[in-house]
């Protein structure tokens, strides 16, 4: 069984993401617009904390389904076919989202445990006999204790599904941070079980980022095109399409070119990878409130505007910001004054924008992010390429 197992497993000298797995990230495209419209019906607070859980439930797929294309072989059919199913039923939940803390909730979490334990036990299944199985044991324990809360929650209402599916989510990411805890394996840092791809995992992590950002740009053109094209409406598609690229462009500058070196450089390749990853989540979280705000300002360009408008206007870039902090702190173990100046600048003038029309509040994160990438670029010319430092 090992030397067929072995057989299952991704070789080292292709690193590359597959076909296989850019087409499943397709799928997030319509899972963030997902999210983005049950926000959109419920801008509140409590609108946000019923998102963040879902979006975090889908995070949780995202990952596992890296974990097993990361070790295992794209090109096998046994994988192939777990990363379709895993794409069908990820794709069964975003369209169960918007309403999954009301009428779809037994649907939403019912999904959600068959689409992440099941691929997992057959993984195990396979890999049973060889040292990479207990990778996969590690990740399958904390799936399992995830799905208990979601279950129970599933038939619960009000304020107990909320508390019982926040508690699912945060176990499983708590776990992961934490390396994956398991009675009788201990955590995964440093652990040959472990081996990962550095490369590979930087450039999946890219992918998804781009994935978010192609979410922008459908809600723009989307948007756009189904509404009067008034000079208001233009120019608050330059501005959406602006703030779109300057999010490229600074995710991009140096940490975003250097990952996977500083994955390979770090002394616990698994806790970079896991630094990475959260930060990658923040970034994406910034995404679904960014996306509200292009339509939002796009349909009224010049209407009033209310706090929770504020909040998601400003909050996506914010969160970008926070996320892109992390990430260079991954890679090179410090960040940038430029980013934590830009974060405070969105968050203390806050107050101010209510006094603005909605085109004019978008024009002001995109004004920071502007400087941040002219910052950055002035910073970097005529010095020699930054090496990667990670502190993990």
């Amino acid at each position: 069984m090992t030397s067929g197992a072995a057989a299952l497993l991704r070789r080292p000298e292709e690193p590359r993401a597959a076909f296989l797995e850019l087409f499943f990230d397709l799928v997030f495209v319509f899972a963030l617009a997902a999210l983005a419209a049950g926000l959109v019906k419920n801008l509140s607070w409590h609108g946000a904390f019923h998102t963040l859980v879902l979006l975090l439930a889908l995070w949780m797929v995202w990952t596992a389904t890296s974990g097993i294309t990361d070790r295992l072989d794209p090109q096998q059919p046994v994988v192939q076919l777990l990363v379709l199913a895993t794409m069908f039923g990820t794709l069964l939940m975003a369209a169960a989202a918007p309403e999954a803390f009301d009428g779809k909730g037994v649907f939403f979490a019912g999904t959600w445990v068959v689409t992440q334990v099941c691929p997992t036990v057959l993984v195990v299944f396979l890999l049973r006999g060889h040292e990479a199985w207990r990778a996969f044991v590690r990740v399958l324990f904390w799936q399992c204790v995830a799905s208990v809360p979601w279950i129970v929650g599933a038939f619960a209402h009000g304020v107990a599904r909320d508390v019982l599916w926040a508690s699912a989510v945060g176990l499983e990411s708590a776990a992961i941070a934490l390396g994956l805890p398991t009675p009788g394996l201990g955590r995964a840092y440093m652990r040959p079980e472990f081996a990962i791809s550095g490369e590979h995992l930087a450039e999946r992590y890219r992918q998804l980022f781009i994935v978010g950002l192609g979410e922008l740009v459908l809600v723009t053109g989307l948007t756009f095109s189904g509404s009067e094209f008034g000079s208001g409406r233009i120019a608050a598609v330059v501005v959406a399409f602006v703030t779109t690229a300057l999010l490229w462009r600074i995710y991009l500058h140096r940490a975003g070119s250097l990952l996977a070196v500083a994955i390979g450089a770090a002394a616990d390749p698994v806790r970079a990878s896991i630094w990475a990853l959260y930060a990658h989540l923040l970034m994406v979280a910034g995404i679904v409130p960014s996306a509200i705000a292009v339509e939002l300002v796009i349909e009224h360009p010049f209407g009033h505007v209310q706090p929770a408008l504020v909040a998601v206007i400003l909050g996506g870039p914010t969160l970008f910001l926070v996320g892109r902090g992390m990430f260079e702190y991954a890679v090179f173990g410090r960040v940038s004054r430029n980013r934590v100046i830009g974060a405070g600048l969105l968050v203390v003038g806050s107050p101010a924008m209510m006094l603005l029309p909605r085109l004019l509040v978008a024009v002001v994160p995109a004004l920071v992010l502007a400087w941040i990438a002219v910052t950055d670029g002035v910073r970097a010319r005529g010095r020699p390429a930054e090496l990667p430092a990670p502190p993990l």
